[in-house]
């Protein structure tokens, strides 16, 4: 879900994530979620880390899910990271601590669209020109990890 309450404001008139926002059944649901340590792998086929700017900013300090994909992962279960989810490649490791990513096809938010993203936040005057809406960049990192980043063009 976006955070239309962003700083950045660039996502100010997303209506459909400000109705999740205020949706109390919505609301129960998250706050009803299991941690990522309380959940078996056997219990599940497969596992998904969905996008969305939250990743970028949090992923890191998520060990629990990190560990939890690095866990399907291992099993030989589906692992999939989707959007900005994308992220988890950054951190997420085999048992020997290397990253998962290593030496793999990838696919994720490519510098140029992080570029065009962040080139529609400053012509709304939403941040500073120069300043990133993204505190890294996707394609940068799993480069830097090995990784055979692929870019699927704009």
């Amino acid at each position: 879900m976006r955070n239309p309450d962003d700083v950045s404001q660039w996502q100010a008139q997303d209506v459909i994530s400000r109705g999740y926002i205020h949706d109390p059944v919505f609301v129960t649901l998250l706050q009803n979620t299991r941690a990522a340590s309380a959940i078996g792998v056997s219990e599940f086929d497969a596992i998904m880390i969905s996008g969305g700017q939250g990743p970028m900013f949090k992923m890191e300090k998520a060990t629990d899910t990190i560990n939890k994909f690095s866990e399907f992962y291992a099993a030989g279960k589906p692992s999939i990271a989707l959007g900005h989810g994308v992220s988890i490649l950054r951190y997420a490791t085999h048992a020997d601590g290397q990253l998962i990513a290593k030496g793999k096809a990838v696919t994720g938010f490519s510098n140029i669209k992080e570029d065009f993203a962040d080139e529609a936040v400053w012509s709304m005057n939403a941040i500073p020109r120069g300043n990133h809406i993204m505190p890294w960049r996707i394609e940068d990192e799993l480069k830097k990890a090995a990784a055979n980043f692929i870019q699927g063009g704009l």
